[in-house]
């Protein structure tokens, strides 16, 4: 026969009942194990980047914060126009290292590319300051296809 006990919080098995925080309680655990295997995506290998129309061309604004100018590469492949950015850190040299007790800056090879076919590549014109990459994208001039009068034979 079935009989009716007191609720004891020892007694009840986790199977039995729905706790809403449960996931954020794993969540919260795997995040402090280790903050960068959360992100699936890689989220954070991905810089950031706005494209705003300004009339007669695009401004692409990419953040790239802690970049030198000369880690930072623009390669134009046909009607692809990609954005390699390359940061090294001073823990990854062997003599320095065994110095280190915690590198949580991330460092490595980080690109993104965009389709160009509609821009006027002679003239792009890139400026990097504060930490972001500007490139200025002048439109193609838009053609009229040409008229003329076929003659019936």
């Amino acid at each position: 026969m079935f009989e009716l006990r007191p609720y004891r919080k020892n007694e009840v098995n986790n199977a039995m009942y729905y706790n809403p925080f449960r996931e954020m309680e794993e969540m919260e655990r795997r995040f402090f194990r280790d903050p960068f295997t959360m992100f699936d995506n890689n989220d954070l290998a991905m810089f950031k980047t706005d494209i705003s129309d300004q009339g007669d061309s695009y401004l692409l604004e990419a953040d790239l914060p802690g970049f030198d100018k000369k880690d930072i590469r623009l390669d134009l492949n046909g009607d692809t126009l990609t954005i390699h950015a390359e940061r090294h850190s001073e823990s990854e040299q062997k003599e320095h290292k065994d110095k280190y007790l915690r590198v949580e800056r991330s460092y490595g090879s980080y690109s993104r590319a965009f389709d160009v076919s509609l821009i006027d590549t002679e003239n792009i014109k890139a400026k990097y300051e504060n930490g972001v990459l500007k490139l200025t994208l002048p439109k193609k001039a838009k053609t009229e296809p040409a008229k003329r009068m076929l003659e019936i034979e």
